[in-house]
């Protein structure tokens, strides 16, 4: 039995639902029924309610009962009351996106951010005008940021442990090279001991020189030279445009429709080259804490986020 807590005694909300009904019904037993409770239970109920409001409420005609003067004053109030209590306790209604006003905050990797923003505002220019975003780079853990309120949603490779995020895969990608035109490595066979002679590039904003590349190469006996750590890889591909380094790049799996992420080193000019050693895919999905599931602004903008990442170019 629900109980609704007030600076005074406690509230049975049941009893607004029966007042309701008796009132409505004008008949214990119509009530009984409609509340799908015995005559002897809806008897009682009416018995505490006239303790409680001190009045008959409905009493005896002939055959029938009628409302008190005070039954009449409460009728309308308690069926407003009833009717606020469903409501409250109903599951949340779709939410009109036309209607939305406020700012979203999605921490990414500079790439991410800059291949979703494009789309995300087309989409909210399109559907929620009143929307803003708040794009926030790598730096909070966000696991916390998530519970504390302070990101709506992360997007990229998600790879914090936390049983209470929410997590959706949006894609995997591939991993290719990123270089100039004319590049030495653009021409002839991309051969292992080949990619490991170029001078690289590397991307990590926490400052380390290895990663998967260098373990494949490894493998093979080979080393990279690693000239320069970069923190994202917005900055890493404009200077790949500008010299001999190398940068890696994600890439759609064969078969799967192009990634934004890959229109992002289109624009740089950088000509892509499939690597000659095989690197694990890299898991692209959005996460979110769980309170948000079922907010109808906050299913907006993951559905946003969905679309955009998976939007044709427009070029």
């Amino acid at each position: 039995m629900m109980q609704v807590e007030s600076t005074g005694p406690a509230i049975d909300a049941n009893l607004a639902v029966a007042l309701d009904a008796l009132l409505a019904e004008q008949s214990v037993t119509r009530a009984a029924a409609r509340l799908h409770t015995s005559p002897a239970a809806m008897s009682r109920t009416l018995a505490r309610l006239r303790r409680i409001l001190q009045d008959p409420l409905l009493v005896r005609a002939g055959q029938a009962m009628v409302p008190t003067p005070r039954a009449q004053e409460l009728r309308e109030e308690a069926a407003a009351v009833v009717r606020s209590l469903g409501a409250l306790l109903s599951p949340g209604a779709g939410v009109d996106p036309a209607g939305l006003s406020g700012t979203f905050t999605l921490q990414t990797a500079d790439l991410v951010g800059s291949a979703l923003a494009p789309g995300l505002l087309r989409l909210a220019r399109q559907e929620a005008p009143g929307v803003s975003f708040r794009i926030l780079a790598e730096e909070l853990e966000a696991g916390p940021a998530l519970r504390d309120g302070r990101i709506d949603l992360e997007v990229g490779s998600i790879d914090h442990v936390d049983p209470e995020t929410r997590v959706e895969p949006l894609t995997e990608l591939r991993m290719v090279a990123g270089v100039r035109p004319g590049h030495p490595l653009a021409e002839g066979e991309l051969t292992p001991a080949r990619l490991a002679g170029a001078e690289h590039v590397a991307v990590s904003r926490r400052g380390r020189f290895g990663g998967p590349l260098d373990a494949a190469l490894a493998e093979r006996g080979l080393r990279r030279r690693v000239a320069v750590v970069l923190p994202g890889h917005l900055a890493a591909m404009a200077l790949a445009a500008r010299s001999d380094l190398v940068c890696l790049v994600p890439a759609a799996l064969p078969g799967d429709a192009p990634s934004p992420l890959t229109r992002e080193a289109e624009a740089f000019g950088l000509r892509l080259l499939d690597l000659p050693l095989p690197l694990p895919p890299l898991a692209i999905g959005m996460a979110w804490h769980p309170r948000h599931t079922a907010d109808g602004a906050h299913h907006w903008l993951r559905r946003a986020v969905r679309r955009a990442f998976h939007a044709p170019s427009t070029s």
